[in-house]
């Protein structure tokens, strides 16, 4: 059974990677040390799959924690390296903390990675590394832009740092996947996203307003040059996420990469306005959101959504589930969380 060290698989799409893991027989390993994420979600990770995760819960900013951790765990055969902080107003108002937090961890990864033979090696990267692009759809030939945040900008880092690394370890390879925004739950309703403190995210804080948790839902910006006004941006199931970054692990592990490092959008295809969404919602829960138009927010950009064509023909990957689904599942976990 070929072994996978998850970074950050306490947190949203690492758990939901987990769990795709297993069902398609990897053996996992996590790091977490839970600063915005919670241990609990090990044990939904276990309920669902009948399977204990054994964790380490230390800080990847740490070279000699890391060190030990793969002196410990012999023959990983791949890396799947979620472990970064997400949020783009967060990281407005602290770019140090981002930029230590998301770049330290990816240099020790990735000096682990050569060190102790890891030859394959998936990044969680980010459709905020194009910017306001000049193109729509964007494809993964898109010309990066001016990163809107620090976020952003620790994504493009990222990508750079591992383009340069594998140019002189030409026996390790990569896969960039850049997601654009993943929304939702398992089906069972067992995990999903648990924000941390307030949600900056748009579905949590329309569950949680829903729910009544929050009072009204504010909309950032009415007056853009979208077809109604908000953003556009393109959801797809966290889910299908985490089964994009098994299907990457495979491909690496199975195939003859034509090159040691390769780019990938994850997205629906689709274009879905901050209005549409809410519409959705509405929906397929039934209840009627109190939300307002306000000022536009920094660091977000206009309209960003992905051409799928490439991960569609190379991974052999397609999201699965639509915004009606992604909204009720969304729905749903946040109801079994208020049982709790």
């Amino acid at each position: 059974m070929q072994k996978i060290l998850v970074t950050g698989g306490c947190g949203y799409i690492g758990s939901h990677t987990l769990v795709d893991l297993i069902e398609h027989g990897f053996e996992v390993i996590s790091v977490d040390n839970h600063l915005r994420s919670r241990a609990k979600q090990l044990d939904g990770v276990e309920k669902i799959t009948g399977k204990k995760i054994k964790n380490y819960a230390v800080d990847l900013c740490n070279w000699d924690a890391v060190e030990n951790i793969f002196k410990e765990e012999k023959n990983i055969d791949g890396i799947i390296h979620f472990a970064a902080l997400k949020s783009v107003p967060e990281s407005v108002a602290e770019p140090l903390l981002y930029y230590h937090n998301n770049i330290a961890s990816l240099v020790n990864i990735l000096k682990a990675t050569a060190q102790f033979g890891v030859k394959e090696f998936v990044f969680s990267s980010s459709c905020s590394v194009y910017g306001n692009a000049d193109e729509l759809p964007v494809t993964e030939a898109t010309p990066l832009k001016y990163a809107e945040s620090p976020y952003g900008f620790s994504k493009q880092i990222g990508e750079r740092m591992i383009k340069d690394f594998a140019a002189v370890h030409a026996d390790i390879n990569f896969i960039l996947l850049r997601y654009f925004n993943p929304v939702g739950a398992h089906e069972s309703a067992i995990i999903g996203e648990v924000p941390y403190d307030r949600p900056n995210n748009l579905v949590p804080i329309i569950t949680q307003s829903a729910i009544g948790k929050m009072q009204q839902l504010t909309v950032f910006g009415g007056d853009y040059d979208t077809r109604d006004g908000s953003c556009v941006r393109d959801y797809i199931h966290v889910s299908d996420v985490a089964h994009a970054h098994t299907c990457a692990m495979k491909y690496l592990l199975n195939d003859a990469p034509k090159k040691n490092v390769d780019v990938f959008n994850l997205g629906s295809g689709n274009g879905v306005t901050v209005l549409e969404a809410i519409n959705a919602f509405e929906k397929v829960s039934g209840t009627k959101l109190n939300y307002k138009v306000g000022e536009r927010r920094d660091g977000d950009v206009i309209a960003v959504y992905a051409n799928i064509d490439k991960v569609k023909s190379i991974l052999q990957w397609q999201p699965q589930r639509n915004i009606e689904q992604m909204m009720l599942s969304a729905w749903n976990w946040e109801k079994q969380m208020a049982t709790k």
